[in-house]
């Protein structure tokens, strides 16, 4: 049995702008588990279509339970392999991604369109499909559910990804990460605060003066 994926995301910028950024995705704040990417394989068909093939590698933290099942020594980094096809003059982009290794583990497959979106051409839809697979053997399911999870969690990072991409290639300031804009309400809280000790003090120290003045009287 097999989990399957099907969802539609739209980014708010010109099907030109989405293609340019897919290539400058990493990194980004939302994508520390890319460790790397490299283009293997290039070329441009006689009708004039680009094929690419790119090597990434990602962290694969396993759930508890699983690295029960599997030796301490196995590796938590996982290799993606990501085919592309890329028609300008239709504007379509292609993508085809899944792992080369931890197969027997598990096996997601994904496919992406990305094409103008049929109610506003200034913006991007992206049509996402994915395939989650296990072949172990009496817990096949509880990892393709954990394995839907995670796709489902990352595709959202990358959206996010995308979007601060796109905003730093189009001048604009990126959105702030969930962690940054944590550390900005700490700080602004220490700030708070400390003023509000200081007023304390001032306010204690007038009290203490016109009560000494008064015993003077």
């Amino acid at each position: 049995m097999v989990k399957y994926f099907l969802g539609q995301s739209v980014l708010r910028s010109s099907w030109d702008q989405v293609f340019a950024a897919f290539w400058q995705r990493y990194p980004n704040p939302y994508s520390k588990h890319v460790l790397t990417e490299d283009i293997v394989h290039r070329e441009v068909t006689p009708d004039q279509k680009l094929l690419s093939r790119r090597l990434l590698t990602k962290t694969n933290r396993m759930p508890r339970w699983a690295e029960r099942l599997f030796p301490a020594n196995v590796a938590h980094s996982v290799y993606i392999l990501e085919d592309s096809i890329v028609d300008p003059q239709k504007q379509t982009m292609t993508t085809f991604t899944w792992n080369i290794n931890h197969a027997r583990l598990m096996v997601v497959e994904e496919r992406c369109v990305y094409c103008v979106n049929s109610d506003n051409s200034g913006w991007t839809e992206i049509r996402r499909e994915a395939w989650v697979s296990s072949s172990l053997f009496g817990v096949s399911r509880a990892v393709q559910e954990f394995g839907l999870a995670r796709f489902k969690s990352n595709v959202t990072k990358t959206m996010k990804g995308f979007e601060y991409i796109l905003a730093k290639l189009q001048g604009e300031a990126p959105s702030k990460t969930l962690v940054e804009t944590a550390k900005e309400a700490k700080e602004k809280a220490k700030e708070t605060a400390l003023a509000a000790t200081e007023k304390a003090k001032d306010l204690a120290n007038k009290a203490a003066t016109k009560q000494q003045q008064q015993q003077l009287v």
